[in-house]
């Protein structure tokens, strides 16, 4: 049986769409205004979504009390590495994530500064300087591709330039997966791994 038998071909055309976004970027946020139609377009055909992309492989993992879509592969293929500096990065933003949502309501969106990931950065003593514009700029685009976040003002060299986290963040760093991180931190302040090293992230 034909999986789209009865839609209109223009949804057919966002059905397709969306699912080779879905399969380059992992997560559709409903807070983010990029992928907030997307997110609503799955809601509504998510039986379909489900059944074509199991035939891929791929698993649709749909959390409606955090407003997020993501796209995983229990085959463990089409998987993304990052290098270990950005695993730590990835973890930072989930650590702010959680401080700051604590100090807000639900429904309040989290917005950090850069300020607030250097000086987490050196709290954690993985190194005694902070972590430079590049990797940090790199970093922030990679996450901002997997719609973990969005940037809200463009100069990254600056303290105060803003990050909205997208509570994608919680299914990318689940909470098992905080203290393995914290492990592979004491790991590299023990020397056990350089900045080129990577490492398998928890998206597709």
């Amino acid at each position: 049986m034909d999986i789209l038998e009865g839609m209109l071909q223009r949804d057919k055309s966002e059905f397709t769409r969306i699912c080779n976004r879905l399969i380059s970027n992992c997560f559709l946020n409903k807070r983010s205004e990029n992928t907030k139609g997307d997110y609503y377009f799955v809601i509504r055909h998510r039986d379909r979504f489900t059944q074509y992309l199991s035939l891929l492989g791929f698993r649709l993992e749909i959390s409606e009390q955090y407003g997020v879509i993501q796209l995983t592969n229990p085959l463990n293929y089409n998987r993304y590495n990052l290098k270990l500096s950005e695993s730590i990065l990835l973890l930072i933003l989930r650590i702010l994530y959680d401080e700051k949502k604590r100090e807000l309501s639900v429904s309040d969106e989290v917005i950090i500064n850069v300020g607030d990931i250097h000086e987490k950065f050196l709290s954690l003593k993985i190194r005694d300087k902070m972590i430079d514009r590049t990797s940090l700029r790199n970093a922030v685009s990679t996450f901002r591709r997997f719609g973990l976040l969005e940037v809200l003002d463009r100069d990254l060299s600056a303290e105060d330039a803003r990050l909205l986290i997208f509570d994608s963040i919680l299914m990318a760093v689940r909470v098992e997966d905080i203290k393995a991180a914290y492990d592979r931190l004491e790991n590299y302040r023990k020397g056990g791994g350089s900045g080129e090293e990577t490492d398998e992230s928890e998206t597709d």
